[in-house]
């Protein structure tokens, strides 16, 4: 069995490749940091191939795709991202236009290719690392919830289909809540609710995938918010949204 995971150099990513190699996995390790690539290769007793490659770049993204594609993949998993805090009117177009490119048309490439490679072989398991973002709207986070809303409906459309066609390539949307990783440094803010484990939030996603789980939520707190969410009207969800999101400038 063969993974390619994105965003593999820290966090919810590098905690994956860590449970696929126990499990015996082959692994694909793509990230822009390649001395971060190679610490994590040197641990994981597998067959390990790092791919250096900025997935903000589209050109990359597609050689990415032409570098792997002949790789027999069994599961990919799209994990590259991160967000930006502050108002809307204050924070960096340039920043959210790359995030944008990383967060949606990244994923959307390498799920839409990869997804026709796994049909013809009527196999294979994609996994894409939303956030229970991907629900509401994120007033201070805004750029970010709405790159995570795209690719959790977007997930959820492709999982539809793909059970009507009765086959056997399964697509599953991962939406933790808060997660231990670097993404407040990233983002320049931190978070006031309590963060989940990465490595346990990663053996839940990845034991919930080949389950063929679609929406994948980690923590009791986070089913329990996001099931609350649903009868909450839209001007009250918001209000909460917006104190949630306590931004802290670094």
């Amino acid at each position: 069995m063969k993974a390619l995971i994105t965003g593999a150099s820290s966090g919810i990513g590098r905690d994956m490749a860590r449970v696929l190699a126990k499990r015996g996995f082959d692994l694909i390790l793509v990230a822009r940091r390649k001395e971060r690539l190679e610490e994590l290769a040197k641990e994981l007793e597998v067959k390990v191939k790092i791919i250096p490659k900025d997935l903000s770049i589209e050109a990359e993204v597609r050689e990415l795709y032409q570098e792997v594609k002949d790789e027999d993949i069994d599961l990919l998993i799209n994990n590259a991202g991160f967000g930006l805090f502050g108002e809307f009117s204050k924070t960096d177009l340039d920043v959210e236009l790359k995030m944008i490119d990383v967060n949606i048309r990244a994923y959307h490439i390498l799920t839409k290719l990869f997804l026709q490679d796994m049909l013809k072989k009527d196999k294979g398991y994609i996994l894409n690392v939303c956030s229970s973002a991907g629900f509401m709207a994120g007033p201070r986070l805004s750029t970010y919830y709405a790159t995570k809303n795209y690719i959790t409906k977007l997930t959820m459309a492709i999982n539809e289909e793909l059970r009507q066609a009765k086959s056997n390539v399964h697509i599953s949307a991962l939406c933790p809540g808060p997660v231990a990783t670097e993404f407040n440094k990233v983002a320049k803010g931190t978070f006031s609710l309590r963060e989940a484990n990465s490595y346990k939030v990663a053996e839940y996603a990845i034991d919930k995938t080949f389950k063929n789980k679609m929406i994948i939520v980690p923590t009791l707190f986070m089913k329990l918010t996001l099931f609350m969410n649903r009868f909450a009207p839209y001007r009250l969800s918001l209000i909460v949204s917006y104190h949630i999101q306590k931004r802290k400038m670094r």
